[in-house]
């Protein structure tokens, strides 16, 4: 088969399957997306979701994270800490992700799609050339993308009715998810 006119038969090279990530309730572990397991500080399950808090070990700029994982909204909303010097601006970074769970063993399936909420400025979606890329190169169905797309657009209607309060949007979707510094 041909590729359409402009894209080459070759996935371009930032294209990666999707990204997959354990959280082992039972071992207190999150394994990354490269198979690296660490070790998580604390797991809460709600019945809107799961958080976790865990070091980040040998990064330059971050030192900790803070994550929600929201089944139901299909979304991972983190939370990162900052090693001193390298502060950003006050934000939530949000993956759009497909979340399977189990009792002991959760998993996301990132769908590329990013959101980096500024609480009360507005929001910015990363990442959208990697979405339709992964399509075009049979890493995602049509179907997960489809998902993928609604979500975004559904969290994006939802943060500007609430003029970009993250929390004030959760709580009118049933979701109330606590943070250590906010």
């Amino acid at each position: 088969m041909t590729a359409p006119h402009g894209l080459s038969a070759q996935a371009p090279p930032h294209i990666h399957p999707p990204k997959v990530e354990l959280f082992d309730l039972d071992a207190m572990t999150n394994t990354d997306p490269k198979g690296i397991v660490r070790t998580v500080r604390e797991y809460r399950v709600e019945p809107f979701g799961l958080y976790i808090a865990r070091d980040v070990v040998d990064h330059r700029s971050i030192c900790a994270l803070e994550s929600w994982l929201l089944p139901e909204l299909g979304l991972r909303i983190t939370d990162w800490f900052y090693s001193p010097g390298h502060e950003w601006d006050d934000h939530f970074y949000v993956d759009v992700v497909r979340i399977d769970v189990d009792a002991r063993c959760w998993r996301t399936e990132d769908h590329y799609l990013d959101l980096v909420v500024r609480p009360g400025r507005g929001v910015d979606v990363l990442d959208t050339d990697e979405l339709l890329d992964a399509v075009v190169a049979g890493l995602l169905a049509r179907s997960a993308a489809q998902t993928a797309l609604a979500t975004t657009y559904r969290t994006l209607d939802g943060l500007a009715r609430h003029s970009y309060r993250l929390d004030r949007w959760l709580s009118t979707v049933g979701a109330w998810p606590t943070w250590s510094r906010r």
